[in-house]
């Protein structure tokens, strides 16, 4: 099993994971995550994995939607913070561990989530266990949702935020678009970590190949996440509402997937 490197560990030490997703652009992918979520949970209290779940932020809705949640991340300060949540939250735990190996029983939970591991597990083996490892702790006919960084987001970030001029960032994107491993060696503070990017048929591919049966692959943010206006609309209830109906009509749309940064496998397990 591959270590995770200190070079990415590091990157989360570095900025505030919760607020990335909580402020700004990040708030349509945190809106858009949750509905998805939302959408396929069944009715009543679940036992709810959380694989790599930083500091809580989805912990914290799941656990007020009623749900038991059980945290796992790799990133010692973000489990230190999430154990501070749990300690004023009802229905949180947190603990330290990696997503190829955690510390639970066989079909132990209703659903998992894992919304941040895929990113940083640069080989499609390690991907694969740790999509093997959901598998193995959700129940039969469970619930497992899949994140992955779209294979043109460096693309399409260094459109929108002029990245893209810099010949350095340029082969960077060639790298993306042609293997999916992302590298920033030189450590350029807007330019991620140490990475591998989905194209939405892979991510579909390895799920499968993981065992589980696809019900779907979303994008996520769809054009809407790279617009520089997008914070001053989202702050208002009806454009926010506006980008959220047509987001969610072209998630599915293969031709479109892509284009957004995110993508969420929504699988099952065998039943």
């Amino acid at each position: 099993m591959t270590e995770v490197s200190d070079e990415i560990i590091e990157h989360y030490r570095s900025i505030d994971e919760g607020s990335r997703i909580t402020d700004g652009h990040g708030r349509l992918e945190f809106a858009r995550t949750q509905e998805i979520v939302r959408r396929y949970l069944p009715e009543g209290n679940l036992r709810v994995l959380d694989i790599g779940g930083a500091t809580g932020v989805h912990a914290a809705w799941l656990a007020a939607d009623g749900h038991q949640v059980a945290l796992f991340d790799v990133v010692p300060e973000h489990v230190a913070t999430a154990q501070r949540l749990a300690a004023s939250t009802s229905g949180i735990t947190a603990s330290l561990a990696d997503a190829r190996s955690l510390p639970v029983a066989d079909a132990d939970f209703d659903a998992a989530l894992v919304l941040g591991p895929l990113y940083h597990l640069t080989e499609r083996d390690d991907r694969l266990a740790a999509l093997r490892e959901a598998r193995r702790a959700v129940r039969p006919g469970g619930w497992i949702f899949v994140a992955a960084i779209s294979r043109f987001a460096s693309l399409f970030d260094g459109l929108a935020r002029g990245f893209l001029y810099d010949p350095e960032f340029q082969g960077i994107v060639r790298t993306d678009l042609a293997t999916g491993r992302h590298r920033n060696d030189d450590n350029h503070p807007d330019w991620f970590t140490t990475s591998y990017f989905h194209h939405p048929d892979e991510l579909r591919q390895e799920c499968l190949d993981a065992g589980l049966r696809v019900i779907d692959v979303v994008g996520v943010e769809g054009l809407a996440g790279w617009l520089p206006d997008l914070g001053e609309r989202w702050n208002s209830t009806a454009d926010r509402d506006v980008i959220l109906q047509f987001t969610q009509a072209v998630e599915s749309e293969p031709t479109l997937r892509g284009l957004s940064s995110h993508l969420i496998a929504v699988n099952q397990t065998p039943s």
